[in-house]
């Protein structure tokens, strides 16, 4: 019994050092302006009077998904800890106007519209991994969690520095994995997670790689178009195990 406690005891600590050491090492950073030159994407074709469009209409898949996640955690409310899966994918839904929006006229001012939402659904992932895998009661972190997602966009847009969005945007994508290992959900079909992390990863390199897959294919998608695409199947993994997933009888906090 001492040596569980002791065990958990030392899960949360690793947690907390990760989560200060990172935040220490972000503010150690020199400023990191935004390059304006990510703005230049590869696909500038205009179709039906729609600049960019495919960077544009690809955000449909962002819709749907969202749409389609939403109607899934809304007749699962009654569950405990539903509230930051609901979050998420109200993110999710949000990324579609934010980004076609941005991706119509792309500029810093634009892409504050693109960026907010995001912070929505990382925060509603992070906090919905927290209550389910470390406790349950770390639900309650889903509002200050989502200000300080607000906020790190907010610092963005009045000093042009990103050391604070970008900390908002990857620590939680890095510290998942940990917690993945170091701790058990009380439900089955973590391998759904571990797919959404897979495509989300496939997506950032799509996305650095916008020009290059652009003449790769011929110009007919963008890296960047494909990126949505590969995005918006991170969430269709999420909503399948919330859809599918059983609760498991040996579960232990």
């Amino acid at each position: 019994m001492i040596k569980h406690k002791f065990s958990i005891n030392w899960r949360y600590l690793l947690l907390a050092v990760l989560t200060v050491s990172s935040f220490i090492m972000m503010l150690m950073n020199d400023k990191i302006p935004q390059n304006l030159n990510y703005h230049s994407f590869a696909d500038h074709r205009t179709y039906f009077g729609i600049q960019n469009f495919f960077d544009v209409i690809s955000n449909l898949a962002f819709l749907m998904t969202g749409f389609w996640g939403l109607s899934i955690t809304l007749k699962q409310k009654a569950e405990q800890n539903i509230l930051p899966w609901i979050c998420f994918f109200f993110g999710v839904l949000l990324v579609a106007p934010g980004s076609a929006y941005y991706h119509y006229a792309p500029n810093n001012e634009t892409l504050v519209w693109d960026r907010l939402p995001m912070t929505i659904g990382f925060m509603g992932l992070f906090v919905a991994i927290l209550a389910e895998y470390v406790h349950p009661s770390l639900e309650k972190l889903l509002f200050p969690f989502l200000g300080l997602g607000f906020s790190s966009v907010i610092a963005w847009a009045m000093t042009d520095d990103l050391r604070f969005y970008y900390w908002v945007q990857f620590f939680p994508l890095l510290i998942i994995p940990v917690i993945l290992v170091m701790f058990q959900s009380r439900y089955k079909n973590k391998l759904y997670l571990v797919g959404a992390l897979i495509f989300y990863l496939a997506a950032k390199i799509s996305e650095l790689n916008d020009h290059q897959l652009y003449i790769l294919l011929g110009q007919t998608l963008s890296g960047h178009t494909i990126k949505h695409i590969l995005a918006a199947f991170a969430p269709v993994c999420i909503g399948f195990m919330l859809k599918k997933r059983k609760q498991q009888s040996n579960h232990k906090l």
